[in-house]
């Protein structure tokens, strides 16, 4: 029985490297210019096309909810849902934050419940452009939710744990302290 398998599994093989070689040739691929103008317009076209797919959504999102959110030039969405007493946060201070950060269909991916707050130094730190940017229209004790497009949170790869690729973002962002 196994010599039976054997030779009608290598006589498949046989036949499939015979039909392979049979003298039809693929054409090479043309080797693409990335430093060619029209590569650089197409890349740049299929990257407008994909961020205002993504704004889309977002506005849905926010729509869906009844927010009324202020959208800066770079995409981000913010609201102040309970206003603080404190000082306007600015650049180059360091940020105290409560925060949960989850997708937009509700995942929760972290939480300072669970980590602990955060703090960072404003426009200096690793941290998401989008919470540097959001937490400049925050004052102390004020309470917002953010919503970052992917290009403002973690872009083409996520954070490779909880935030997938493409991952527009929602922060619920308490502002703890500036120093």
């Amino acid at each position: 029985m196994y010599s039976k398998f054997a030779s009608l599994f290598f006589g498949f093989v046989l036949v499939a490297i015979i039909s392979a070689c049979n003298g039809s040739h693929r054409a090479v691929p043309k080797p693409i210019n990335y430093q060619s103008k029209d590569f650089q317009d197409k890349l740049v076209n299929a990257n407008q096309m994909y961020v205002k797919r993504e704004s889309d959504e977002i506005d849905q999102y926010v729509a869906h909810r009844g927010w009324q959110m202020t959208t800066t030039g770079t995409g981000l969405r913010y609201m102040i849902v309970s206003k603080g007493k404190g000082p306007l946060a600015l650049p180059d201070q360091r940020a105290k934050v409560n925060y949960k950060i989850s997708l937009l269909d509700g995942t929760v991916c972290y939480s300072s419940d669970s980590t602990g707050a955060k703090e960072f130094l404003i426009n200096q730190d690793d941290v998401e452009s989008g919470l540097h940017e959001g937490v400049q229209h925050m004052r102390v004790g004020d309470k917002a939710i953010l919503i970052l497009p992917s290009h403002l949170a973690h872009g083409l790869i996520g954070d490779q744990t909880k935030i997938p690729p493409h991952a527009s973002v929602m922060y619920e962002l308490e502002l703890l302290s500036v120093r």
